[in-house]
Formats: C-alpha cells, structure tokens, sequence
C-alpha cells in the first residue's frame, strides 16, 4: 500500500461504467437508520447515566408506560424490536424489578407485563427528559419543516408498508 491511498475512499475510486454504484450515505434507507440510530444514542445516554439501563429496555420501559400492560409480543410489534430483543429487555428490566409479569389464567403460555412501582417511578422520571430532548431535536425546525417532515415520515411510512405487502 502506498502513501498516496486515501482513505475514506474518494468518489472516483468507484466508478465503473458497466455498473450501477451504490452510495450509502445518498441511500434513503440508510440516512434514515443511521438518523435513527444517532438519536437513539444520543437520548440513551439519559437513561443509561441515571438507570443503567439500554435502548431497548427503554423502549420496553416507554412502550408499559404507554400501554400499561402488554405482552412481549405486543411490545415487539409496537417497538418494531424483533422478540428476542423484546425477550432479553423484558428479562434484564425483571431481574432489576423495573417490570412485574403477570400470567393469564384461561392461557398459562400468555403472560402480561406492566411496569412495577420502581418502573413506574423511573418511567415518570424518565417522561420529562424524553419531551424536552424530543423539544430540543424539533426546535432545530421551523414551524413548516415540522409540518412538512410530519408528512414526509406519513408518507414514507405508507410506501414502506405498501411495498412490504406486495
């Protein structure tokens, strides 16, 4: 390797006139997760710092909040975590006592779960922060970006499940 190899790899590294390229960062899909992702992380440090606890047992933690009681089932769906994120989440938030299980008499299989008084208490804290970071993401909007990027999100959403479905 010599010492002229620049790196990241530049846009005429790539060119190839039988192909098409793919440029990641350009990829809607991608600028969408990698946005996601970078929010996420950048909120978790709340509950991490003060709770100890991850994204996903957050999102577990916000979805009982919401919801009260739900299934791990329901909470995957809601969550749009896969089950055996929803599964090691729910676990981890029981072992701490953060959550309570609850089974269903007529189907010992389905079990309920809903936030524990310690979960409760730590979800109401918890509460205020996620609007004020949300609040501060939105105040890098205009009144009509926010307008506008609640339509597109509607939008995409819609195409996303329209193409899922065939």
């Amino acid at each position: 390797m010599s010492d002229q190899t620049v790196f990241p790899p530049q846009q005429d590294d790539f060119k190839n006139d039988d192909k098409s390229v793919l440029k990641l960062s350009q990829f809607l899909p991608y600028q969408l997760n990698h946005l996601a992702e970078t929010v996420s992380r950048s909120f978790s440090k709340i509950y991490a710092d003060q709770y100890g606890i991850g994204i996903p047992e957050w999102r577990v933690i916000a979805t009982l909040g919401e919801y009260q009681s739900m299934t791990a089932r329901d909470i995957s769906k809601a969550t749009s975590m896969h089950k055996t994120k929803v599964s090691r989440a729910v676990a981890a938030l029981e072992k701490r006592d953060f959550i309570e299980r609850d089974v269903n008499p007529e189907d010992q299989r389905e079990q309920s779960l809903k936030l524990s008084a310690t979960g409760s208490q730590m979800y109401e804290e918890l509460v205020p922060q996620a609007l004020a970071y949300s609040e501060k993401l939105q105040d890098a909007l205009t009144a009509e970006q926010k307008t506008i990027l609640s339509e597109i999100f509607e939008r995409l959403h819609k195409a996303a499940t329209e193409h899922q479905n065939g």
